[in-house]
């Protein structure tokens, strides 16, 4: 199966779409920031990364550039509740930057796994 890599500060969240992630058998990688998820990525092993934008140590937006940079075929999707400005320009800015989807805060996680399915041709 596909090897996720989650980047979430909010542990709740994470454990959340791990366990969402897993009863469907992905593979699922975790980091709780931008910096551990760069430090540990691995380009030949993660097909898709699902990235929070504001996040201590390092932005979800560094992130999508430096991934792209390492492996331009990975698939992003990235997340924010945007702060206090609200998630909308956080999450033009990922589009912006190649992020193959974006969902605000709180979103389903149902979608968001039935939109990694889509991106990785996964039946459902």
């Amino acid at each position: 199966m596909p090897v996720i890599l989650i980047i979430e500060d909010d542990r709740d969240l994470r454990e959340m779409l791990r366990s969402a992630l897993l009863r469907k058998d992905y593979t699922v990688l975790e980091a709780d920031n931008g910096k551990e998820a760069l430090i540990n990525f691995k380009p030949g092993v993660t097909d898709l990364v699902v990235t929070d934008l504001l996040m201590p140590e390092e932005d979800g937006l560094k992130v999508i550039m430096q991934m792209r940079e390492m492996k331009p075929e990975i698939k992003v999707i990235a997340i924010s509740g945007g702060g206090k400005a609200g998630p909308g320009s956080y999450l033009r800015m990922a589009k912006a930057l190649g992020a193959d989807s974006v969902f605000p805060k709180p979103f389903s996680v149902n979608d968001l796994v039935t939109r990694i399915d889509d991106l990785l041709h996964i039946e459902q």
